[in-house]
């Protein structure tokens, strides 16, 4: 390559996090780059509706990725659509950014590149993903109030959300791959003490189909072998899948420190343990990954970022 575009900051992803972090760093006078590999808005892109977000209710999740970025470009903020292939921090302390269409620089760097729920690995699962299949409780459990959910995990995260969903849907019933619970038992007690939730035990779906909704769903159970099929009128229910979130941190990992959830360990400014690197949104290492406080940690790094700038300029 034959030059590197500098800058005062650099934020890779435009999810929640990362727009607002480039909105609060704009804002406070810095030159910024966002680099976005897909489009606004990160996981919340792919939600049709998100009801929770405080001020905003009832917005697609891409229109309010957009509005966020839109308003971070408002700022003053540029943006890349582009693939980051690697980042460095080189012997003067500048990060330096590759991508696919050129390779940029900055004395501070803000990483909001998310975290990946994991699939349950059923056929048509990502076909009818955010219509009839979600992995969030807290973004969509109220589409399905008074309605049938069936709730995909054993583990802490999957009881904690079936319980959630037991004030909401008529009927929760959890679909454990094994013959037991993973998570703790006065988790599970807590769960099972509801009247509308039941458990169906080593029990896997494998497929699910219908038109532009969920209609039809195939169960295996894992001790026999044998399938079986129910079928519900469309938008009568819907397949929550809680089998863990993956923190985005392959691009960083060599720079931070990670904790067991596999989250980045960031301090209260969103600092890590490598100066000048700030890490938000749902690759930080927390209990609540949400739209509200993935945009608080943005907004933190943004501020951080900018002392830190600020800092070296003195």
């Amino acid at each position: 390559m034959d030059s590197i575009t500098a800058y005062d900051a650099i934020v890779i992803g435009a999810g929640p996090a990362g727009s607002t972090a480039a909105l609060y760093a704009a804002r406070a006078s810095l030159d910024v780059l966002v680099i976005e590999q897909g489009m606004p808005g990160g996981q919340i892109a792919t939600s049709d509706m998100v009801d929770n977000y405080p001020g905003i209710p009832n917005v697609s999740g891409a229109e309010l990725g957009q509005k966020m970025l839109d308003h971070a470009e408002s700022a003053g903020a540029h943006v890349e659509y582009t693939m980051v292939t690697s980042i460095s921090r080189r012997d003067d302390g500048r990060y330096e950014v590759t991508t696919d269409s050129g390779a940029f620089e900055a004395p501070a760097l803000i990483v909001a590149t998310g975290a990946t729920p994991r699939t349950a690995g059923f056929a048509g699962e990502e076909e009818f993903r955010g219509r009839g299949v979600s992995y969030c409780a807290t973004c969509d459990g109220m589409f399905y109030r008074n309605k049938k959910v069936f709730v995909v995990g054993g583990g802490n995260s999957a009881c904690e959300e079936g319980l959630f969903l037991s004030r909401i849907a008529s009927e929760v019933v959890m679909v454990v791959r094994r013959d037991e619970f993973r998570a703790p038992r006065g988790r599970v007690d807590r769960l099972l003490a509801q009247k509308n939730v039941s458990v169906r035990f080593s029990t896997s779906i494998v497929e699910v189909t219908g038109t532009q909704l969920l209609e039809r769903i195939v169960f295996r159970d894992n001790v026999s072998g044998e399938t079986s099929v129910e079928e519900y009128p469309a938008g009568s229910f819907g397949i929550f899948v809680f089998t863990g979130n993956d923190p985005v941190t392959e691009l960083v990992h060599e720079l931070v420190d990670v904790a067991a959830d596999g989250g980045v360990v960031t301090d209260e400014d969103m600092a890590t343990r490598t100066p000048g690197l700030f890490c938000a949104g749902d690759m930080r290492s927390k209990r609540l990954r949400q739209v509200v406080t993935a945009a608080s940690d943005g907004a933190i790094a943004g501020s951080s970022a900018y002392a830190y700038v600020e800092g070296l300029a003195r």
